[in-house]
């Protein structure tokens, strides 16, 4: 992540240094008094809505206390050769795929049908991928990063979200472009493999990356570190991701709430939908002529905003950081841009692409961590352009 971001993710790690802060009590009554309301507005759009906006501000707050980050990590495995972060990542994929086989096996839950994250694999998702991987850097934060980050206090992390959401509309706009371009159809190694063979599979493979990456720190002379707090936060967030695949039927997912806001948006000053092949589809005529609040990924999004801005004012730690700068300014706006559009163009973000994706036993989730990689690494480099260190 940024710089910025670093100093407010330094402050959360300061409890071992110094007694921990009273919460500000007034802040968490008006957090516990929206998530009242919210729930409360929300069942109108049945009882699974409300819930999935509970289990966002479960996110929030589990991505707050635990700082789970996967922007910092990859840096600090390329060029400092920590493989901590990439060490939480491998838990929580691991404990995420035992846990949606059996559910994406059978196909159903509470009734209405359930489906993984699955994507072709082609040059359309590779490109994405790497321009996600450059844009996370530069901006300092990935896809659900940005949103935890803003909910507690980081004002210059609105001006991604922002980016973010131009980027991933502007890329809905011309995406008929990119679908042209080799590919193959969705490879599920579950259907393949049946799902017994496929988790096997996946086990193995986190084991044999654990194991490499243990010998790759060794030779470096690094030992690796994983604070609990990971570790929780890998179980923690593997679980909520279960839980919105079974309640919502689909993984968790960020990039299509911040397309949408901006396509509602763009109707406001007088865009037709209808003219472009993308939002001309049934699913987004649809979410564009209901209500956002009627929209899972939205109310989720909203919900983790809420939940890292919950469990900053029960810390005690809720301020707002307002340091901007023109340099900060142009990261965050330039990396948002790149995100979102890179995002939509590979089928999701970390969330959705990636620990979706990887978790459904779905190859592209797979190919996008690795473009995505590749493209940290360029991103990272960058980061000096702006003032930031790599």
């Amino acid at each position: 992540m940024s710089s910025n971001i670093n100093r407010n993710l330094s402050l959360k790690h300061q409890y071992l240094q110094e007694p921990p802060k009273r919460a500000q009590k007034s802040i968490v009554f008006i957090a516990l008094l929206i998530f009242t309301v919210g729930t409360i507005a929300l069942s109108q759009y049945g009882w699974r809505q409300s819930v999935l906006f509970l289990i966002g501000g479960l996110l929030g707050i589990t991505l707050y206390y635990s700082s789970f980050g996967f922007t910092s990590a990859y840096r600090k495995f390329l060029f400092k050769r920590d493989a901590g972060g990439i060490y939480a990542q491998l838990l929580m994929l691991a404990v995420a795929t035992v846990l949606f086989a059996p559910i994406l096996a059978s196909g159903t839950a509470f009734g209405q049908e359930v489906k993984g994250s699955i994507a072709p694999v082609g040059v359309q998702g590779a490109i994405g991928a790497f321009l996600f991987g450059i844009g996370m850097q530069i901006a300092g934060g990935c896809g659900c990063g940005t949103l935890y980050t803003v909910g507690s206090g980081s004002l210059s992390m609105v001006f991604t979200v922002i980016a973010f959401c131009i980027g991933s509309f502007w890329a809905s706009l011309n995406r008929h472009l990119w679908s042209n371009l080799p590919s193959i159809p969705p490879v599920v190694l579950g259907q393949s493999l049946g799902w017994t063979g496929a988790v096997f599979l996946q086990l193995t493979i986190f084991i044999v990356l654990a194991g490499l990456l243990w010998a790759w720190s060794k030779k470096a002379r690094k030992q690796i570190e994983i604070p609990t707090s990971l570790i929780f936060g890998a179980i923690a967030l593997a679980i909520l991701n279960f839980l919105t695949l079974i309640i919502s039927g689909q993984p968790w997912r960020i990039t299509w709430g911040f397309a949408l806001w901006s396509a509602k948006i763009a109707t406001i000053f007088g865009w037709n939908p209808s003219n472009t092949s993308f939002w001309a589809g049934k699913a987004q005529q649809t979410a564009l002529s209901q209500s956002v609040f009627a929209d899972i990924t939205s109310a989720m999004n909203i919900g983790i905003i809420l939940g890292a801005f919950l469990a900053a004012a029960l810390a005690g730690r809720l301020i707002p950081k307002t340091q901007i700068t023109p340099s900060i300014i142009a990261s965050t706006l330039l990396g948002g841009l790149l995100m979102g559009y890179g995002a939509l163009n590979a089928f999701g973000c970390n969330v959705n692409a990636f620990f979706g994706g990887i978790a459904s036993t779905s190859l592209h989730g797979w190919i996008w961590i690795i473009f995505a990689l590749l493209g940290s690494f360029i991103g990272a480099k960058l980061r000096p352009v702006f003032g930031q260190q790599i």
